[in-house]
């Protein structure tokens, strides 16, 4: 007597990725901007220590703020700032797709990859438009 389970497909194998294999794996838009997220969520909360330290510089007293215009204009704090805008700017954008989803709206493939493709979109180019600001083009 033949099950109806016995003709069918052995069930396919998935392994855990090794450390090694990381580079090479092609991770689809969706997982690149939710781990994008956690990475941009973890450097603006450790960075806050510095964040809330440059507000105190600006807010104190006119030689403070001097004191942090002076540390600004040195192009390693400018970067440092592009890398914290972009954190901010990613972490605002693609948490609201995540507020999306949370709603229902967008879950199925097509429009998750949209609307994570639409989060590199939005994001990066905001940010380009604060590292020139930041560096002084405008």
């Amino acid at each position: 007597m033949n099950s109806p389970f016995a003709a069918s497909k052995p069930r396919p194998e998935f392994r855990n990725i090794h450390v090694s294999q990381i580079l090479k794996y092609k991770l689809p838009p969706p997982g690149m901007v939710s781990i994008m997220h956690r990475i941009s969520g973890a450097a603006l909360f450790l960075t806050l220590p510095f964040i809330l330290w440059l507000f105190d510089l600006s807010l104190t007293s006119e030689l403070s703020y001097t004191r942090l215009a002076d540390f600004a204009a040195h192009w390693l704090a400018k970067l440092v700032l592009v890398g914290l805008a972009w954190a901010f700017l990613h972490h605002l954008i693609a948490g609201l797709r995540f507020l999306m989803l949370d709603l229902d709206v967008g879950v199925d493939k097509p429009a998750a990859r949209t609307s994570a493709l639409a989060v590199f979109a939005i994001s990066l180019p905001l940010t380009l438009l604060a590292a020139l600001k930041i560096f002084g083009a405008f």
